[in-house]
């Protein structure tokens, strides 16, 4: 995310700044400046005029800046630089309405303790309290999650515009995001998924002009559960439930993993649905699945045994 010199630039920076300017008003090196400007450009959070021999800065017109220097012209008393860092944002971005501290340490992925140092922190300042185990915010702070939202939000599509100048978003989280391309990426990051990810498991299917990518820096590569939840992301169709179920017919996918995974992506109704599906031999009123006398065509054409 954001460094804490990025977030003092941030809200300090008014249209027109220089480097020197800044120097003035945060009382730090112009060589250490020229980073962090240099970084929030890079983001595009901030853009740079040359005049003369100074560069000018000015603040992009990205919500998460009209938002933060709303925060921070609001709140003046409060040091967001310092109170900002990277595991705060993530717990802030997955309070989008009352929650335990046990939920957003599942929804975030991170350990319970860290989440309550987290919390503690934005209570003693009067940011969030708690009513009946669960934590909000007060008063018009919910701002800090309309931030930590835009700015992720922000992030990934600079992410994404560096190596596909027309990709799209189709899901994101914090630090994880799901996009449609018109062209391949080979970069540290993305992994591909949709049907071209599909022939790793023996299934080769039609390609569309499309490439899809989930990016993650900690993911070495798409399992069969989350390749399953990110084709009914890119198309929740007829066609595309039943290549989620030659690929849960043909590959032992745990089913814990395949609900976690649901959760995940919001889609615990439809993989529910395409479990049932095959438990029941296509017993199951739902007008995205195929009839099971189609499906068992599929998969006869694709070699793909099904249980009797």
């Amino acid at each position: 995310m954001l460094q804490s010199i990025e977030l003092e630039v941030l809200a300090t920076v008014e249209r027109g700044d220089t480097i020197s300017d800044l120097a003035t008003d945060l009382a730090h090196s112009k060589s250490y400046l020229s980073r962090a400007v240099a970084d929030l450009a890079e983001k595009g959070l901030v853009y740079t005029k040359r005049n003369g021999r100074e560069k000018r800065i000015i603040p992009s017109d990205a919500r998460a800046v009209e938002l933060y220097q709303d925060l921070v012209r609001q709140h003046s008393h409060i040091e967001f630089p310092e109170l900002l860092t990277r595991k705060t944002l993530e717990v802030l971005y997955y309070l989008d309405q009352p929650r335990t501290v046990a939920e957003i340490a599942e929804q975030s992925g991170n350990y319970r303790n860290t989440v309550n140092r987290v919390l503690k922190r934005l209570r003693d300042r009067g940011l969030v309290g708690t009513d009946d185990g669960c934590y909000h915010f007060n008063g018009d702070f919910d701002q800090l999650h309309d931030f930590a939202r835009e700015l992720a939000h922000h992030l990934h599509r600079q992410r994404l515009k560096s190596v596909a100048l027309n990709g799209t978003l189709l899901w994101e989280d914090y630090d994880e995001f799901l996009a449609q391309t018109e062209t391949e990426i080979d970069a540290e990051g993305f992994h591909e998924t949709g049907l071209a990810r599909f022939a790793a498991f023996d299934l080769q299917f039609l390609l569309t002009g499309h490439r899809y990518y989930l990016y993650s820096e900690d993911l070495e590569a798409v399992s069969p559960a989350e390749l399953c939840c990110h084709t009914l992301l890119i198309d929740d169709d007829t066609r595309h439930r039943s290549y989620c179920l030659l690929l849960l017919s043909h590959i032992d996918v745990d089913e814990g993993e395949l609900r976690d995974k649901a959760a995940k992506y919001g889609l615990e109704n439809e993989i529910d649905a395409l479990l049932r599906y095959l438990e029941t031999h296509g017993d199951v009123e739902n007008d995205h699945l195929p009839e099971w006398s189609e499906f068992q065509e599929l998969a006869a054409d694709y070699e793909v045994p099904l249980p009797q």
